[in-house]
């Protein structure tokens, strides 16, 4: 009754906003109605003749009854109450329907009933109070489903109102902070934010103190939103009002602090933690490894682990992975490598993310052969490789330009019952385009459109990148224009991509113009941007034009990475700067990048072509001590070296290394060979180069036959064309052969 009271005057008080000018403010309230009144013929109960006074009980008692002759009843909003129509009078005044309710509390499950039929019906006065004496019932009734129902309902209809009324102490106080905790977690899990924090704040501001499990929700849910800000008000506003923050509490805001790279705020956290008391456990250490490792901070992150197991923690794959990435990603697989020994010590039994870890890092630094090994041992040791497995493969085959076998991989993904995805087909589309199988490209996204996998903006900007690389500048336009067709948006990389194609074609003005376009679409030049740019001046010999970049780069507060440096460096080292180069190379180093295989490759090739053999011999080997594996393009230059020196036994030991080191021969790599013996006048071995590329499946080029044939005297010619015939014969399957 003493709720009855409280919402009669709050409802008598706001009567003239919400309509209730026939509320009339009573200790006890009684209501004569018509005992035979019956429906008219419009189905309305409005004009209902008031002749007879009845109490609230006798309400409750008509829908007790009705229930109990009809099980039926008040199941849907069309039913109609027949026997005693003027119960509808419920529907249309809030302060008669929390009395009735209240008079059958006892019944929760029929009062819960009758409260869903009245609220469908046509009329029917959305009243906070009545909402939350109907939450008190269900709470005290234990009805904990029909509880959560309902307040998805309340949330569904936006009654706002219902959080002040139960701030506002209308229900029990212990009732009211279940239903307000209720509320924010169903807010939380609709990531409503706004709501949220507006029920936080309410409730924390008027003694309803939520449980901190609550609050770590609340936390959790910034965090995945990237809203820490937002995440470290609350954790300062459950310090102020004494909500103690469990351990759940702090490992959440270390997260949100590593996910923003804002990791030295992650470790003081860590010292405010155990200052209160509360020790970290092993998620407080992997989120920070994780943290560390991200940000490039190895050192640090390895000296977690070791204060892990010096504590006694449960070290596992989770705390071992993120270095390992780090590590690999970073060219360093020696120490990758220590660390993976250090979790079968430790016990720590490697998932299949570990291996997908290494085989990235063995395909990024050209070493297939062990990448593969890692393929094998996973399965060995039965755990099953993903779509990330075989992704990662073929990317490392693509990279190497052995796209034979990456077709191989993908065709073997059905077999294993698993199937590509749009990043298998981009990454063989990408390996196609970067060796100028354009044409090939085309129909592998025919044959991807076939499977149900629509080409997105990362394929279309692949094929707009192969078309610049081949020099098809109409194609790169055309690519471009079907992808604004097919619906999709151009992105920073889209862009980024256009512009490096127009400095390749030296179509500087064009570039410099799509890079305004860019910024106008609300994509400001990043890292990338000016990496690529940079790069493209450098390659067309602007290097004041590149220094004047690379100071606005600064500016603009972006820090030069080690691509940045190879850009550079190779626009030295094209005009014959060695020296500055090597200089700039120093620099690099003593900032604490590291190069690629690329920068070394770069500098390799300048020393051998200016005859400086004995620095690009010690480049080669500095390379392979830091763990810089070279690929085909690195032994394909000292190949070429050597072979102009006419060291050929070593020239082979290199391609015998090579083979070894599960890096293939490719094309380039037998032109060279065939070129020199055949400059040599070793006309036999430079045909039996010539038969073992054809074995392989490699396919000459022009510039292949300009070598072969050369330096061939009229007298060698007869012989030479017996030797082709022979080859022919013996590949006669080979229809490609037969023309050749």
């Amino acid at each position: 009754m003493a709720l009855c009271l409280r919402a009669s005057i709050s409802i008598a008080k706001c009567s003239s906003r919400r309509n209730l000018d026939s509320f009339k403010v009573r200790l006890i309230f009684s209501f004569s109605f018509h005992q035979t009144a019956c429906l008219s013929h419009d189905g309305d109960y409005n004009d209902i003749p008031i002749t007879k006074t009845y109490p609230d009980s006798h309400f409750g008692y008509l829908i007790l009854k009705t229930v109990e002759k009809m099980p039926w009843a008040f199941g849907s909003k069309d039913w109609v109450f027949y026997t005693s129509p003027q119960v509808r009078a419920v529907v249309f005044e809030p302060e008669l329907l929390i009395r009735v309710l209240d008079s059958i509390r006892g019944e929760a499950r029929v009062a819960f009933r009758f409260f869903l039929w009245a609220e469908a019906q046509p009329g029917f006065n959305r009243s906070g109070y009545a909402f939350c004496t109907m939450l008190e019932i269900l709470v005290q009734s234990n009805l904990m489903g029909r509880t959560y129902s309902l307040m998805r309902r309340i949330i569904s209809l936006d009654l706002v109102d219902v959080v002040d009324v139960l701030i506002d102490g209308y229900v029990n106080k212990e009732v009211s902070i279940k239903l307000l905790d209720i509320l924010l977690g169903l807010y939380i899990r609709n990531s409503m934010v706004k709501h949220c924090l507006l029920v936080f704040n309410k409730m924390i501001r008027n003694g309803f103190l939520p449980d901190v499990k609550v609050c770590n929700r609340i936390l959790r849910m910034l965090r995945d939103r990237d809203l820490g800000d937002k995440a470290r008000e609350v954790y300062r506003t459950m310090g102020e009002f004494g909500i103690k923050p469990s351990i759940v509490t702090y490992n959440t805001l270390l997260y949100s602090f590593c996910k923003e790279g804002k990791v030295q705020q992650a470790l003081d956290l860590l010292s405010e933690m155990q200052r209160s008391g509360c020790a970290p456990n092993d998620v407080t250490y992997n989120g920070l490894i994780s943290g560390l490792s991200k940000k490039g901070e190895l050192d640090r992150a390895k000296n977690l682990i070791e204060e892990m197991l010096n504590w006694g923690l449960k070290v596992s794959a989770y705390t071992y992975n993120p270095l390992i990435c780090g590590y690999c990603r970073n060219g360093l697989l020696v120490e990758a490598l220590a660390l993976e020994d250090e979790m079968v010590i430790q016990g720590v039994p490697p998932t299949v993310y570990t291996y997908n870890i290494f085989m990235y890092g063995f395909c990024k630094w050209g070493r297939m052969t062990e990448a593969r090994q890692r393929f094998c041992d996973m399965m060995s040791k039965d755990l099953s490789p993903d779509i990330v497995s075989y992704n990662t493969l073929i990317y490392g085959y693509c990279q190497l330009g052995n796209i034979s076998e990456a077709l191989l991989l993908l065709y073997k993904l059905e077999g294993r019952n698993l199937y590509p995805n749009v990043i298998t087909y981009n990454t063989v589309i990408d390996g196609l385009c970067r060796w100028g199988e354009l044409n090939d490209a085309k129909k592998l996204i025919e044959e991807m459109t076939s499977h149900g996998i629509l080409p997105d903006v990362f394929t279309y900007t692949i094929l707009v990148n192969g078309s610049f690389r081949a020099g098809k500048l109409q194609m790169a336009k055309e690519f471009f224009d079907e992808m604004l067709n097919e619906g999709l948006k151009p992105d920073h990389f889209a862009y980024t991509t256009c512009i490096a194609g127009e400095l390749k074609l030296g179509n500087t003005p064009e570039a410099f113009s799509l890079q305004e376009e860019m910024l106008a679409k609300g994509f400001p030049p990043n890292l990338i941007t000016y990496n690529i740019i940079l790069d493209g001046l450098c390659k067309l010999g602007n290097l004041q034009e590149a220094f004047e970049l690379l100071q606005n780069m600064v500016r603009d507060g972006l820090v030069p990475d080690h691509i940045t440096y190879t850009s550079i460096i190779h626009g030295h080292l094209e005009v014959g700067h060695l020296r500055k180069a090597r200089e700039l190379f120093n620099e690099m180093l003593i900032k604490g990048l590291s190069p690629s295989v690329v920068t070394y490759t770069m500098l390799i090739h300048a020393h051998i072509v200016s005859g400086r053999l004995e620095l690009a011999f010690m480049y080669f080997c500095e390379m392979q001590e830091k763990g810089v594996m070279p690929n085909v393009i690195t032994y394909n230059v000292l190949i070429n070296g050597l072979c102009k020196l006419r060291r050929m036994d070593q020239a082979n030991r290199y391609v015998d290394e090579m083979e070894t080191q599960g890096i293939p021969s490719n094309k380039y790599t037998y032109t060279i060979l065939i070129n020199e013996n055949c400059d040599l006048g070793n006309w036999h071995e430079a045909l039996r180069l010539y038969k073992e590329m054809l074995d392989k499946g490699i396919q000459p080029d022009s510039c292949t036959y300009s070598a072969l044939f050369k330096n061939l005297g009229k007298d060698y010619m007869s012989h030479a064309a017996q030797y082709l015939d022979y080859i022919i014969l013996e590949n006669e399957e080979n229809a490609k052969v037969k023309t050749y």
